[in-house]
């Protein structure tokens, strides 16, 4: 596993891209803090962000993070990411809702600002269109 603030952001979306779980979480700090924004969601915890991370691949089981750019200032790393996928499984919502698999594919442009210390990752914001998404796989109207 790499110090380099970069290359362990980059390590951990391809461990996410290989559905390598161990792997993922072998990047994040034991008290990891998660915040993805469009669902408005909190893990804390590596076991929990790894629990709530591999959700998305349960719904999107060919689910694929593309690395467009990544820029790094000391400990803190902004990626700019495509995220790809098909509709395959349940979709469920941070309110316990769920969208039944559609077969559709989505592609959804995302950043996510980490910061590293000690050689893991601490922290994650991830900021995504959630409604480009549930567009894409129509349930929502597509913009």
């Amino acid at each position: 596993m790499s110090s380099d603030p970069i290359s362990l952001a980059r390590d951990m979306i391809d461990a996410f891209n290989a559905g390598d779980r161990e792997r993922f979480r072998a990047s994040l700090a034991p008290d990891t803090v998660e915040r993805e924004h469009a669902t408005q969601t909190t893990v804390n915890g590596a076991d929990a962000a790894v629990a709530h991370d591999f959700a998305w691949r349960e719904a999107f089981p060919d689910a694929r993070g593309e690395v467009a750019s990544a820029i790094a200032e000391g400990d803190r790393v902004a990626l700019q990411i495509t995220w790809t996928g098909t509709h395959d499984g349940e979709l469920r919502g941070p309110d316990g809702s769920s969208i039944p698999a559609t077969g559709r594919r989505v592609t959804v442009p995302a950043c996510m600002v980490l910061e590293v210390r000690d050689g893991a990752i601490a922290s994650s914001d991830h900021y995504f269109d959630l409604l480009t998404l549930l567009g894409q796989i129509g349930a929502a109207p597509a913009g």
